[in-house]
């Protein structure tokens, strides 16, 4: 359901972008990184946060970790991770194929700034095994996201 989700939302939003299915798994950084042939930066990775009573997302590039600091600083709260469960439930998409695509309710998305040292990066599609290739800047567009600096 989550990977048919995301190929809906593309199939409407910008039907010029193709959900990319791999036979291997990319689910996690490395994964993805070796399935696309890209620099592990380049996989834009969407963590899913709770900031006080906010549950929200964060696309950031593939080997940049949150920094609580600077975090803090700009949602006014520690970053609190969902578990996977929680992650399923809000947004459809099992942890290692989350993006901020086909979302069953809107929900904030933030990308980091680190995202924007590329032409082109690498969110997963909904599944641990599908991601699409998207400009970071059509990435805020499609998704209404905001830019930000969260990360070290």
């Amino acid at each position: 359901m989550s990977l048919r989700s995301v190929q809906d939302y593309f199939a409407t939003h910008a039907p010029d972008i193709e959900v990319l299915e791999t036979e291997a798994s990319s689910a996690t950084v490395a994964l993805a990184s070796e399935a696309h042939g890209v620099d592990p930066d380049q996989i834009a990775k969407t963590i899913c946060v709770r900031a006080g009573e906010t549950i929200l997302l964060v696309v950031t590039a593939g080997m940049k970790r949150l920094d609580n600091r600077k975090f803090r600083d700009r949602f006014s709260a520690k970053p609190r991770m969902l578990d996977a469960q929680e992650v399923v439930e809000v947004t459809s998409h099992p942890v290692g194929g989350v993006c901020p695509f086909g979302l069953p309710s809107d929900l904030p998305v933030y990308c980091d700034v680190s995202l924007k040292d590329y032409a082109e990066v690498v969110p997963a599609a909904g599944a641990i095994n599908a991601a699409v290739r998207i400009s970071p800047e059509r990435l805020v567009s499609l998704t209404k996201a905001e830019w930000v600096d969260v990360c070290q």
